[in-house]
């Protein structure tokens, strides 16, 4: 079939998705079912090439930074905005960016990737550049063992043509350079006072013999406190504020600069570039702000230990109502055990107004094993999320959940308060 008939078809089937409120990537599936190549063809004459950012946690809001960045220094970039990090999510952004002959103006490509289908995205399309963050104990039923999950973006940086940029501070990424031409690698990195703050999984899980890194970065987050951060760039101390939310945004942020810079190189207009920074938000279901009867409503995502941890770390619940929303479909990850590893402590204050999702009374029995007061349990979303709204929109409200539960609080609240549309 030819290619623009394959995109009238692929916009039809997009426009009748939105229409019925269905999922995101559903246009692109049927596109690649018809036309396997209309991925790389569409992104094959792009003047920068494609981007990969990946890694287990930060990869949305990370990928949303780079763009925003990006397009300080005047690019016109490509991406996958709703997160959507499978290929037929990537098929699906095209087709709301590409013209009706199939044709996409845009300079660079940067795309959010799933580790495993990273792996299967840079056989067919190549990457210029790639970005991996870290790796963390998320999904096991999905990926396999934390090892498993490093050799899969090992592939990717061989796979990359240009410079890959790594988490100097996560051992199992840093050791990625081994394989690398020297010349082909950058890292980002904390300054030794802060490494405490942002434990890698290794920490997370009982080794805490930390090992000094050799490696210089191309840029260092050397402080932070609330919304300022401070950058060593070339060896020179930047400082902007941030609206950025979560300590490990504030981390990502350092990264989005070192990609950033290894993309556009001497031509950089860095006081762009920082005013940029401080403008950026979070991304969708990010620590995203919604108001609600006046009130704020904050979603935050969570998807494994780690991220919750960080996410109960980065948001005081004290003045806050409370709501956990927990599913377990395929997006998720199945296996739910990890919530034992997270430690909700800091929720005992409080409390945790409301719990809800598929695996609500798994989450239940956790919070009661660390004697965290639950108010109600419901595992009707759309029936607990207007319980919660009704009882105490008189205060902030913070709502922790898994991605598909954050989809469809979302979906929700569209028709009662003003929610940004992802395309």
């Amino acid at each position: 079939m030819p290619k623009p008939l394959v995109t009238i078809l692929g916009k039809a089937v997009k426009k009748a998705a939105a229409l019925r409120g269905g999922g995101s990537a559903l246009p692109g599936l049927v596109v690649e079912h018809i036309y396997p190549d209309f991925i790389s063809n569409t992104l094959a004459d792009l003047p920068l090439g494609v981007v990969v950012i990946s890694g287990t946690n930060g990869k949305t809001t990370t990928t949303k930074m780079v763009v925003e960045l990006l397009e300080s220094q005047g690019l016109k970039v490509f991406t996958n905005r709703t997160g959507s990090n499978f290929t037929r999510g990537i098929a699906a952004a095209l087709l709301g960016d590409i013209n009706i002959k199939g044709e996409l103006h845009a300079d660079i490509a940067v795309l959010e990737l799933d580790e495993a289908h990273a792996v299967h995205f840079v056989k067919k399309i190549i990457p210029r550049f790639s970005l991996l963050l870290n790796v963390m104990r998320d999904q096991l039923d999905r990926f396999g063992e934390i090892d498993h999950t490093t050799n899969l973006l090992r592939h990717v940086a061989d796979a990359t043509t240009d410079i890959v940029v790594l988490n100097r501070e996560d051992r199992r990424i840093a050791s990625i350079a081994k394989s690398l031409d020297d010349k082909k690698v950058r890292f980002y990195g904390l300054d030794e006072s802060l490494l405490s703050l942002f434990p890698s999984d290794d920490d997370l899980h009982g080794n805490n013999t930390k090992i000094k890194a050799s490696q210089t970065a191309d840029v260092v987050l050397s402080k932070f406190s609330g919304s300022s951060a401070t950058f060593i760039i070339d060896g020179k101390s930047v400082s902007t504020k941030l609206k950025l939310t979560g300590i490990y945004n504030v981390f990502n942020a350092a990264a989005a600069l070192s990609l950033v810079r290894a993309i556009i190189g001497d031509k950089i207009d860095q006081t762009k570039l920082i005013e940029a920074l401080a403008k950026v938000t979070p991304a969708f279901g990010r620590g995203e702000m919604i108001k609600v009867n006046g009130k704020p409503l904050e979603l935050v995502l969570v998807k494994n230990p780690s991220g919750f941890r960080l996410g109960l770390k980065s948001f005081d619940s004290a003045g806050y109502a409370t709501m956990i929303a927990i599913n377990d479909n395929y997006a998720d990850g199945r296996d739910m055990s990890w919530l034992w590893d997270v430690d909700f402590t800091s929720l005992v204050s409080d409390g945790v107004e409301q719990v809800s999702g598929v695996r609500a009374y798994d989450m239940a029995l956790r919070l009661q094993y660390d004697e965290v007061k639950i108010n109600d349990v419901d595992t009707d979303l759309k029936s607990a999320l207007d319980k919660f709204i009704s009882k105490y929109s008189e205060r902030p409200m913070r709502v922790y959940c898994t991605y598909t539960a954050m989809l469809a609080i979302r979906k929700s609240l569209s028709k009662i308060a003003k929610v940004e549309v992802v395309k």
